[in-house]
């Protein structure tokens, strides 16, 4: 009875209990198979700049078979690092479709984090060498971490690593989380780190350019994270053109990702290579970027999956939400 609502609450705590990285792998597949095949809805994306310096955004859609539909409220506020936050922050809310009541909603900063990794990992397994061994990281935050930890997950002969820093000088806490599992140390010339990598992963805040043209070489395969609103690039004018280009959603590629750069550019959904709707066979000298922008239904997907989880483990917070 609509008197007896119940609105359940998982806040970060919670959140980071539930959230395993296999699950979301799954949940993350499951979203690109339903967007390939049109039977999720990704809807247009709202992202706006604030006047202090932040940006704020909208992803949402929907999975009709799944009586699934929500959105992430998400977006940056540089300030927080000086209140001792994180700079990213983001809410999931989770709605019954047929009453548009909300049902849940999750701490999504989590959430965002990982199945972003996710993506970047099935992307990975999908364009990549199997036999690349070495990886360049441009970045050394959330992001990067979680970008690196799903690309030495998945990509068994990785075991070099070389990143570069926001400031250009090594960060000892970002090495000390891979240090038993890769030969890891900080690149002394970004060009040449590019150059002699078999794998490129760009997860910085997209202020330009991160590397020149010509240190990409042959063969490479590039995941780039960090363009994700208008004006946001990491990669060199001519690379989107020169390699074959991958996305996760076109049209939202094309105005938030680096295809904005060269939006007439050939592409592919990545989804459409997991359902074999596009056929895809790497050639040995292909250059291969996933521009990822991430999808409202990756979000969706692992929201609802902690919100059965939760409901079974009587893990959360349920409030009364009558109407």
């Amino acid at each position: 009875m609509p008197n007896d609502a119940r609105l359940v609450l998982l806040d970060k705590n919670v959140v980071e209990s539930l959230l395993l990285p296999d699950d979301v792998l799954a949940a993350v597949r499951e979203a690109f198979v339903l967007h390939s095949k049109r039977e999720g809805r990704v809807f247009p994306v709202v992202r706006e700049t604030l006047a202090p310096g932040g940006v704020f955004g909208i992803k949402s859609g929907d999975v009709p078979a799944q009586a699934l539909l929500g959105f992430k409220a998400a977006g940056f506020w540089p300030g927080n690092r000086g209140l001792g936050g994180e700079p990213h922050q983001a809410t999931i809310v989770l709605i019954d479709p047929a009453t548009g009541r909300p049902v849940c909603i999750v701490d999504g900063n989590a959430v965002t984090t990982m199945r972003t990794g996710a993506a970047g990992g099935l992307g990975l397994r999908q364009l990549a060498r199997p036999d690349s061994s070495r990886v360049c990281v441009f970045g050394t935050g959330v992001q990067a971490r979680v970008q690196l930890s799903f690309a030495l997950r998945l990509m068994p002969a990785l075991d070099n690593v070389r990143y570069v820093s926001a400031t250009g000088q090594p960060v000892p806490a970002f090495e000390a989380l891979f240090f038993n599992r890769c030969n890891i140390a900080p690149a002394s010339d970004r060009n040449a780190a590019v150059a002699d990598s078999d794998i490129v992963i760009t997860a910085t805040p997209g202020a330009g350019a991160l590397f020149d043209l010509d240190a990409v070489q042959a063969g490479t395969h590039l995941n780039c994270v960090g363009a994700d609103t208008q004006g946001k690039r990491e990669l060199p004018a001519g690379l989107v053109q020169r390699a074959r280009l991958f996305v996760d959603d076109r049209p939202q590629a094309s105005q938030l990702g680096e295809l904005q750069w060269a939006p007439e550019t050939p592409c592919t959904e990545l989804g459409d290579l997991l359902t074999s709707q596009a056929p895809f066979t790497r050639g040995r000298d292909d250059i291969t970027v996933f521009d990822m922008t991430g999808l409202a239904l990756q979000d969706l997907k692992v929201a609802r999956m902690l919100f059965d989880r939760a409901c079974q483990a009587n893990l959360g917070f349920a409030l009364s939400w009558p109407w």
